[in-house]
C-alpha cells in the first residue's frame, strides 16, 4: 500500500492499493475512488467490536457505520479528504495496547487493523458543558491511523509528571500514557469574566500531544456573522467581501 497527501490548506490523503488491500473509514468520508475499489458497509470494523463498537464509536462523534474500500482484482486509487482547513497526521500503532485519544471529529481513514471507539470521560458533567473537546475517540489496534486536525498542528513530548492546561478544543490528539483530568478555570473572577469557557483540559506526561491552533467552535464562531438568518438577511442580501462587511454593520448598527 502506498499513500500520498496533496495539497497544504485542505489536503486529501490518496493510497494506491494493489489487489487485496484495504483502508477503513467511517461512512461519508470517501472524496474519489477508481473503478476496481469495491465498498463494504456495516457496523463492525476490521478491528472488531460488532454491534456494541459501533454504539460506542457514536458515543464518541463516529458513525453508525463503518466502510472497507478493498482492491479488487486490479490496483486501485482512494481518496479521502479533509473537511476543514488543517492537515492530515499518519498515526503508527502495534497492537500492543498502544492506543491514542483524538478528538471527536478526528479519525480520517485507517489500514484494516485499526479499531474506533469511545474514551470514557472523567466528569459527565464535564462532557456535556465543556463542548466537542470532552468528546474523544480511541483509536487501537494494529495498522496506521490517519488523523484529521485543524488548523496548524504543534507537537509536544511531555516528560513524566509534566502537565499543560489546554482549552479542550485545541486538544487535537494525545498518546493514551498522557493522563487526561478535567480540571476547572482558576479563579471566580476568570471563570465568568475571562471569556475562555468553564473547563480546561489537564494532560500530564509521560506522552506525545498533538495540538490543533482551529478549533471548530471557534471556526464556526467566527462565520457566524456570515450565515444567512432571521437577523442577517440584509448582510447576506448585500454580499460579501469588505463593502458587504462595512454596508452590513450600518445596518446592524441601525436595527
Amino acid at each position: 500500500m502506498q499513500s500520498r497527501i496533496h495539497g497544504t490548506t485542505m489536503p486529501a490523503i490518496e493510497f494506491l492499493l494493489q489487489p487485496g488491500e484495504t483502508v477503513i473509514s467511517e461512512a461519508g468520508e470517501l472524496s474519489w475512488m477508481t473503478g476496481s475499489i469495491g465498498m463494504h458497509t456495516h457496523t463492525q470494523a476490521a478491528g472488531g467490536g460488532g454491534f456494541l463498537g459501533a454504539i460506542k464509536r457514536m458515543a464518541g462523534g463516529g458513525t453508525l457505520f463503518m466502510t472497507e474500500y478493498t482492491a479488487e482484482g486490479y490496483p486501485g486509487e482512494i481518496a479521502f479528504a479533509t473537511k476543514v482547513p488543517g492537515h492530515i497526521v499518519p498515526v503508527e500503532l502495534h497492537g500492543n495496547g498502544q492506543e491514542y485519544m483524538v478528538h471527536r471529529r478526528g479519525f480520517l481513514c485507517g489500514t484494516a487493523g485499526i479499531s474506533l471507539g469511545f474514551a470514557f470521560q472523567q466528569s459527565l458533567g464535564a462532557g456535556i458543558f465543556g463542548g466537542d473537546g470532552f468528546v474523544l475517540q480511541r483509536i487501537a489496534g494494529a495498522g496506521t491511523a490517519w488523523l484529521e486536525l485543524s488548523g496548524e498542528v504543534v507537537v509536544r513530548d511531555l516528560a513524566a509528571g509534566e502537565t499543560l492546561r489546554v482549552h479542550p478544543g485545541h486538544v487535537g490528539a494525545f498518546a493514551s500514557s498522557v493522563n487526561f483530568q478535567i480540571t476547572r478555570v482558576p479563579g471566580l473572577r476568570n471563570l465568568f469574566f475571562g471569556g475562555d469557557g468553564i473547563f480546561l483540559a489537564a494532560l500530564t506526561g509521560p506522552g506525545r500531544v498533538w495540538l490543533q491552533t482551529l478549533p471548530l467552535s471557534k471556526l464556526a464562531h467566527a462565520l457566524q456573522d456570515y450565515l444567512p438568518g432571521p437577523d442577517r438577511e440584509t448582510r447576506a442580501g448585500i454580499g460579501g467581501g469588505v463593502i458587504g462587511g462595512v454596508l452590513g454593520s450600518m445596518f446592524d448598527d441601525h436595527s
